[in-house]
């Protein structure tokens, strides 16, 4: 038998910047589980070359993000109900049997983060989500099942944004449109716009925000990002970027892999900058 702790990784393109080795060495750390979990970049075309090499070479678990979860989904043997629903994988765990199962923990992630730490009611809410990438796939079903009032993406190339509410149209009240159709009305804003990483944002009129109770960035930084800075300074009082989802949804995939979920809390509050 091997004495070798058992091996995880974060696949995508780029990956330096990923914060997932630290929070699954504290997970490992705090619930006294032998890993090792390091970043795993991979060329745009090869994909599906480097997973099957991590797993051949004994690997156990993925994490997937930017630009591979929807690959992800078709790569997997088999889908959980809530990766079928998304149509994104985030999560690949190798079963004892060989075969890679597929599961998405983003919308878990975002619901512990909104519900839990920044206590933001979903239900009968207006939800307005700005982009339409892999992880909004992951987090609309997840929404949608706690019954908003309304709930629409919009997207600088509008076909994707109204796709994506299509394929979820028969979960809830969700609708799609251009980033040029922005207008008021909104409990809660939430923001998957990818540029947000190099900090670039699209104009938004603050009016967007103007009933909001909440403005939340899917993304993450060690300093307010472009979306906080605008929403705070047209009024939201409540902004958050997702480092708490980071955590939250990285939990849930440590349940996945080790059958056991770690306390989040203590890991958000450790990598948490000063300067937020």
């Amino acid at each position: 038998m091997s004495d070798q702790p058992d091996r995880y990784a974060v696949i995508g393109n780029p990956v330096a910047h990923s914060r997932s080795p630290e929070i699954h060495a504290a997970f490992a750390a705090q619930t006294g589980q032998s890993l090792v979990y390091a970043r795993l970049p991979a060329e745009i075309d090869a994909f599906e070359a480097t997973v099957a090499r991590f797993f051949a070479d004994g690997g156990l678990g993925l994490n997937v993000t930017l630009p591979f979860k929807q690959q992800a989904s078709e790569y997997a043997d088999t889908l959980t109900d809530r990766a079928r629903h998304a149509g994104a994988v985030n999560t690949l765990a190798r079963q004892g049997d060989g075969r890679i199962l597929g599961d998405n923990t983003d919308g878990a992630g975002l619901l512990h983060d909104l519900n839990d730490r920044l206590l933001v009611d979903i239900r009968d809410a207006r939800i307005l989500i700005l982009g339409a990438g892999g992880a909004v796939r992951g987090v609309i079903p997840v929404l949608l099942d706690r019954q908003p009032a309304a709930l629409r993406v919009l997207n600088r190339t509008p076909d994707k944004a109204t796709q994506l509410a299509t394929h979820f149209a028969d979960l809830g009240p969700v609708s799609g449109g251009g980033l040029d159709e922005a207008s008021g009305g909104w409990d809660i804003v939430i923001n998957a716009i990818s540029a947000g990483l190099a900090g670039e944002m699209p104009p938004l009129a603050d009016t967007l925000v103007a009933d909001a109770i909440a403005a939340y960035d899917m993304i993450y930084a060690d300093a307010p990002t472009p979306f906080m800075r605008w929403a705070r300074a047209a009024g939201v009082t409540r902004c958050s970027d997702g480092l708490g989802m980071l955590v939250e949804q990285a939990a849930e995939s440590f349940a996945v892999w080790r059958g056991i979920r770690p306390a989040t809390e203590p890991v958000i509050r450790a990598l948490r900058p000063a300067t937020q």
